[in-house]
């Protein structure tokens, strides 16, 4: 079974009264890297690895750092946060910039390779309800 990561941009948020209180430049204004609706997908193969390459200059790496490691749980087929979403091949994470902060959503995405891997994930059950809820 092969494993790609699909990350798409739900929104960007700017908290202008904190840049005004905190930043060096105070009207910074929401990020300039991401805007709502974006996606980047990530693959993992012997000639292409986008985890380790950082998707080659395409993602703030700021961002990047707050959101690898699900990432890379999803390139590896792994859940990516169990009992916590309605859905235990996505979470929703946000960059580390607390002023100007962007909301993402990650997916672990399966591609079978032959019958039985379709049938396998055919029968898997990836949701969780209220009762499975992690909630710390």
């Amino acid at each position: 079974m092969q494993h790609e990561c699909k990350i798409t941009v739900l929104e960007t948020k700017c908290f202008p009264e904190l840049q005004e209180k905190y930043l060096a430049d105070p009207k910074s204004g929401p990020c300039p890297f991401f805007k709502p609706g974006d996606t980047f997908l990530l693959k993992r193969t012997p000639k292409k690895d986008d985890f380790y390459h950082l998707m080659d200059g395409k993602f703030c790496g700021e961002a990047w750092d707050a959101v690898s490691r699900y990432v890379y749980t999803a390139l590896q087929g792994g859940s990516i946060m169990k009992g916590w979403t309605n859905d235990d091949r996505m979470m929703i994470a946000c960059c580390n910039d607390g002023t100007r902060p962007v909301i993402f959503k990650i997916e672990r995405i399966d591609i079978a390779e032959n019958d039985e891997e379709w049938e396998w994930l055919a029968k898997q059950n990836f949701k969780n309800s209220i009762e499975d809820a992690y909630t710390g």
